[in-house]
């Protein structure tokens, strides 16, 4: 089916709302979410949320207008993701920096590193200060520097074995002067390594199947990084390695282990945990869509 194009309607001073207004009519026939229309134009006027929606009746020069006419028809038409054009994902009400060497950051992720810090403040006591956290395949760093800022007395350590992604996830920690160490290297590898015997483990590691790939959006396709993505094993490959990991580090009472999986891998990961380690305590924990996407356990 031939979509009808009226991107050619805009023209040389138009009032925000209206410009607004094409953008979303211009989006829907491409099958995109209309409401990026308003994350962009926001960038491109460079006002706040409440100075943009107070605005709404302002003409926008010719200038303006171009620059987001021509990133609503990437998005629309490539499938260029909006934070790659922004630079800046939202992720537990900050704004981080990202480009295609990382993943975007999904919502459910908050959900994960929301529920290591319930466990840091249930699980743990002063005495046991400082506690050593171990956040694998920390891509953009979103989840390590979260962390270190929501409860500084943390000592956050961050591994990626994706140099560039360690370049952007170190960004972030300088943007947000956040303390922690990054190391290169598979997941908990770099810590065997320097005897670094983390208390908590937590990760959102690559756990997409090859044979799922054909079922994934054409924006995550091309532009989210594959290493970031896919996983071996029916996507178990990640998990399978950790795990195996884990038995190489010295035995510490009360070792904590988050997962983000997939929303049907739940079972299967802790199989994966029970069958090392079979006096665990393992649950599965469903995100705000009641589909399962963590799973904890009490190693």
């Amino acid at each position: 089916m031939t979509k009808r194009n009226n991107s050619n309607k805009l023209v040389n001073k138009m009032k925000q709302f209206k410009v607004l207004q094409w953008a979303f009519s211009f989006l829907k026939q491409y099958n995109r979410e209309p409401h990026v229309a308003e994350r962009l134009l926001q960038h491109v006027t460079n006002r706040s949320r409440t100075e943009f929606l107070l605005h709404m009746q302002d003409e926008l020069d010719s200038s303006t207008i171009a620059t987001f006419k021509q990133m609503i028809e990437c998005h629309a038409k490539e499938g260029v993701p909006i934070q790659h054009m922004i630079g800046l994902a939202p992720f537990y009400g900050r704004d981080f920096y990202v480009n295609s060497d990382v993943l975007i950051p999904r919502f459910e992720t908050e959900e994960l590193v929301e529920r290591t810090i319930q466990t840091i403040h249930s699980s743990f006591t002063e005495v046991d200060s400082p506690l050593i956290v171990a956040d694998l395949g920390t891509g953009s760093g979103v989840i390590a520097v979260t962390l270190a800022l929501e409860v500084p007395s943390l000592s956050v350590y961050a591994t990626d074995i994706s140099e560039q992604a360690l370049e952007v996830a170190k960004q972030n920690a300088t943007m947000f002067q956040a303390k922690l160490q990054f190391l290169h290297g598979d997941f908990l590898r770099p810590l065997i390594e320097r005897n670094i015997n983390p208390n908590i483990i937590v990760s959102n590691p690559p756990y997409i199947s090859f044979a799922e790939a054909s079922e994934l959006s054409d924006t995550v396709k091309r532009y989210d990084p594959a290493l970031a993505l896919f996983a071996e094993k029916d996507g178990l490959a990640a998990y399978e390695t950790i795990v195996e990991q884990i038995t190489e580090l010295p035995p510490l009472t009360g070792r904590q282990v988050l997962f983000e999986i997939g929303y049907q891998q739940g079972e299967r990961v802790v199989n994966l945990i029970k069958e090392t380690f079979p006096n665990s305590n393992v649950d599965i924990l469903q995100d705000i869509n009641g589909k399962d996407r963590i799973v904890h356990a009490n190693l």
